[in-house]
């Protein structure tokens, strides 16, 4: 199969240098725009390829899926994360789904520490006081905070990104521990002097930070529900880089906001970038735009390894970044 004959279609500008590259190798139909296209964009643009590189916010659902007809043989994500794409109706379909894993680890916990250290440092406060002129100097009772140096820090999800962040949480003096579906080899949680906790509920009571890092999945919507928000402690934070969706965000807002929660530190919120408004009045939030894995480096990786996965595809052989259902 001649590479350059193969249709390429991008949903949204990348960065330049994986741009020169998907056009060196393939007919590739790139995006000028960094919004998401529309449903109806979207249409018109799977028919007409034969590899489809989305990114998160684009919905590739059976319907959609249906459409491309028999044309379109392989969906080279470009992220991690796929709970955008129905995989299983693509598959059914004899479409090859690819991700690009593993180049967004140390991005994405990097991010997660400030987080840990932003809300109950009262970073947001202080700075606000820079800019708005307010600040008359330094007091002995000005943004007092709180030490994070010894206390305990609860992971929920440890993949690549939960042991990314537990290694910078060790170095912090942070107490760490977990929940994961399936526990740490002995010798991978002795070198992260981490606690597994098998109840989920149990870690809660006990952690004074939580870092949700699972994935989204049916089973993980609304995970953290207001049943069990209401068992961490008054004076604990919530941080979360993964996915909106495993947040019951009114029930956090409703907590933060009664003082039943200290704070929380999000990059990520449960309907995109329709954001609770209510969020945004409390000085107990620090909220990012999605932003953990932004990196230029991690961006090219990602779009270095959306180049391999479609071009191993059309050399006949399976991709590296095989994304199969559960």
């Amino acid at each position: 199969m001649n590479a350059k004959s193969i249709k390429v279609a991008v949903t949204r500008q990348l960065p330049e240098p994986v741009e020169t590259r998907l056009k060196e190798l393939f007919d590739a139909k790139l995006s000028s725009s960094s919004l998401l296209m529309s449903k109806d964009q979207l249409y018109n643009l799977v028919k007409d390829c034969d590899v489809l590189v989305p990114t998160i916010g684009d919905q590739i659902d059976n319907h959609m899926i249906q459409s491309a007809g028999k044309k379109m043989r392989l969906i080279a994500n470009y992220g991690a994360g796929f709970d955008h794409i129905d995989v299983q109706s693509a598959n059914k379909l004899g479409i090859v789904v690819t991700n690009t894993p593993n180049v967004l680890t140390e991005d994405t916990a990097d991010m997660a520490m400030a987080l840990i250290l932003s809300v109950p440092r009262r970073i947001k406060e202080g700075a606000k006081l820079l800019l708005d002129d307010d600040w008359d100097g330094w007091a002995p009772n000005a943004l007092l905070g709180h030490r994070i140096h010894g206390k305990r820090l609860g992971i929920l999800g440890m993949g690549r990104i939960g042991q990314a962040i537990a290694r910078r949480a060790k170095a912090f003096g942070i107490q760490v521990h977990y929940h994961n579906r399936n526990r740490l080899s002995e010798k991978i949680e002795a070198s992260l002097e981490a606690t597994f906790w098998e109840s989920l509920d149990q870690m809660l009571a006990r952690i004074d930070f939580l870092s949700i890092n699972a994935p989204h999945t049916p089973s993980t919507f609304h995970l953290m529900n207001a049943r069990r928000l209401k068992l961490m402690k008054k004076t604990s934070y919530i941080i979360n880089t993964a996915r909106g969706e495993l947040i019951d965000e009114n029930a956090l807002t409703r907590m933060l906001r009664s003082g039943e929660l200290a704070g929380a530190a999000l990059d990520v919120f449960e309907k995109g970038n329709k954001i609770n408004p209510r969020l945004k009045e409390l000085d107990n939030v620090f909220l990012l735009p999605h932003m953990s894995s932004a990196t230029i480096e991690g961006r090219i990786e990602m779009g270095e390894k959306v180049i391999v996965n479609i071009k191993t595809f059309v050399d006949g052989h399976t991709p590296p970044d095989l994304v199969l259902t559960s």
